[in-house]
């Protein structure tokens, strides 16, 4: 399992979730994006970014909001991957 980063991150792209992630696997690219996003095949599932994260956008994969549900797929797309 993954976490999931969903729409709360949406223009904020506070670095606080990239600075404790262990195995740095937190990406964006500053000029195109607007969000960060999580590599699921990097992803260690240690829950270091979850706590951390300011506007409460990072989640468990299994435990992303119904509302978010989409972001799911963004985050897996974003590296050229499918769930």
């Amino acid at each position: 399992m993954t976490y999931i980063i969903a729409e709360p991150c949406v223009g904020v792209k506070d670095a606080a979730c990239v600075d404790v992630c262990p195995v740095d696997c937190i990406y964006t690219k500053d000029e195109e994006d607007d969000m960060y996003y999580i590599h699921p095949e990097e992803c260690i599932d240690c829950a270091a970014c979850e706590p951390v994260c300011p506007v409460v956008a990072i989640f468990a994969e299994d435990d992303t909001p119904q509302e978010w549900e989409s972001y799911k797929d963004l985050n897996y797309e974003y590296f050229g991957l499918s769930r």
